[in-house]
């Protein structure tokens, strides 16, 4: 049956359980998260963009859990922006209250210019 979860069909089509990619894939995003983290740092992230906002640090896996679905939103914008500018272009720090899709619509236009 081809319909049926877990079946050749499935693995033909690229979509894969987690049994197929292995034990670890689950901590994927951690590690992912992690090399995010060393990243911002090297470009002084802590400096030049939360003590501007008056944000605190990022833990190791501020991302990989969802714990303030909101407050991740606008941390992720915040770094987005800033990350914009770093690369010389000029970008609007987008506030708290702003419209999700409208934030998300002109970070990714930017990301397209380049």
């Amino acid at each position: 049956e081809e319909g049926a979860p877990g079946r050749r069909g499935d693995r033909d089509r690229g979509e894969e359980g987690p049994a197929e990619r292995g034990p670890g894939a689950a901590f994927h995003m951690f590690v992912l998260m992690e090399d995010l983290l060393d990243k911002l740092k090297l470009l002084s992230y802590e400096e030049e963009a939360l003590r501007r906002h008056n944000m605190r640090p990022l833990s190791r896996h501020y991302f990989a859990l969802p714990t303030n679905p909101g407050e991740q939103f606008f941390m992720f914008c915040t770094l987005a922006a800033w990350l914009i500018t770093k690369a010389g272009r000029p970008f609007e720090q987008p506030q708290e209250y702003d419209d999700p899709n409208a934030v998300i619509s002109n970070v990714l236009s930017e990301l397209r210019s380049f």
